[in-house]
């Protein structure tokens, strides 16, 4: 059974994560202790809401430096994975994880697409990759985000919100989803499932 220790640090809504998980078999733990996080065979980090609160928050937790230089399979889940990138321009400008170059960036669709995008959009493969096995070119994922991910070297698959949206992506071992997977579906149980199995 794998292990899972998902990042309970008051700004994702981790009781839907931990169930997702718990229906494919995981041993799930909410945890804020630094230690657990450090030692815990596989991680996620969710998040919803403001970048800035939210890296306060791993900060005050001392949960900065464990997320880091944790060396397992991690997961960032909407706003997780807007923190693994370097900085964010919300508000005057927040510096965050910093283990994939790059900033995010407010999203601006072309024409009159409503921001935050809320809702169901197809998913683009750009290349192959363990967290995406069975997940067909086309398939959906229930995205909620105001902001967006940069475009580059670390994108492993596309929406199309009035203009690509990075909506998964890899570094090293650490793996981003800017929708939910928790709340897409088939499409999301497939991806953590994937998660599940990555080699530790």
């Amino acid at each position: 059974m794998s292990e899972v220790a998902v990042v309970a640090y008051g700004a994702g809504n981790v009781a839907s994560v931990q169930f997702a998980l718990e229906r494919l078999g995981a041993s799930v733990r909410l945890t804020d202790d630094p230690a657990v996080v450090a030692d815990a065979e596989r991680v996620i980090l969710p998040g919803v809401g403001a970048a800035g609160y939210a890296m306060t928050r791993l900060a005050e937790l001392g949960l900065v430096e464990p997320l880091r230089a944790f060396s397992r399979p991690l997961l960032g889940v909407c706003l997780g994975q807007q923190l693994l990138f370097e900085r964010s321009e919300e508000g005057d400008g927040v510096r965050m994880l910093g283990v994939i170059p790059g900033a995010v960036r407010r999203l601006a669709p072309e024409g009159d697409l409503p921001v935050p995008h809320m809702g169901w959009s197809r998913l683009t493969p750009d290349r192959d990759d363990p967290l995406l096995d069975d997940v067909a070119a086309g398939a959906y994922a229930y995205f909620v985000h105001g902001f967006a991910c940069p475009d580059g070297p670390a994108t492993l698959a596309r929406a199309d919100y009035g203009g690509a949206v990075p909506a998964v992506v890899r570094s090293a071992n650490r793996w981003g989803c800017q929708f939910h997977p928790e709340r897409s579906a088939d499409t999301g149980a497939t991806i953590l499932k994937n998660f599940l199995s990555l080699p530790c």
